[in-house]
């Protein structure tokens, strides 16, 4: 038996992965689109907090209106809706300082469903930053700055 590659370059897909693989149907942790999105933005916001502005994954994430996307998972994935998303056949490892962060961020966050993420995320300033000037229902694909991320989550951390 081959042991699994050890992932030290995250991709999106990865840290969706890594997510679906902790929820569980039919319970509180189970994984609807909007929870995931929201638990992939906050790893994001986390690992950039922690290591200085370096991000995660390269993937773009975005103001909509129902709070931070990435557009690249949006797409795999809105075939969901609202319906629990199954876990995947396997789940990536990580180097030690992802899998922790991934850890927290499922500690703190996974038992919430996507609704109160999404209100969560709408409270704090980096969303909210993006979407300035934007009117409540608007549409818009601006994009939530790394900065932002650093800046407002790095408070937490002092």
């Amino acid at each position: 038996m081959t042991n699994p590659t050890v992932i030290q370059n995250a991709t999106i897909h990865d840290v969706a992965d890594y997510f679906l693989d902790k929820g569980n149907m039919g319970t509180e942790e189970a994984i609807t689109h909007l929870k995931l999105q929201k638990l992939v933005y906050y790893a994001q916001a986390w690992y950039v907090a922690l290591n200085y502005g370096k991000k995660l994954f390269d993937s773009r994430i975005e103001a909509w209106m129902h709070g931070p996307v990435c557009p690249e998972l949006y797409n795999e994935y809105r075939n969901y809706g609202y319906k629990e998303i199954e876990r995947p056949t396997s789940s990536p490892e990580f180097i030690d300082g992802i899998t922790e962060v991934l850890e927290s961020v499922w500690e703190v966050f996974g038992s919430y469903d996507g609704k109160f993420l999404e209100e969560l995320t709408h409270s704090e300033d980096p969303w909210i930053n993006a979407r300035k000037g934007l009117p409540e229902n608007a549409t818009s694909n601006k994009e939530i700055k790394i900065d932002d991320m650093k800046n407002f989550y790095s408070d937490y951390l002092n």
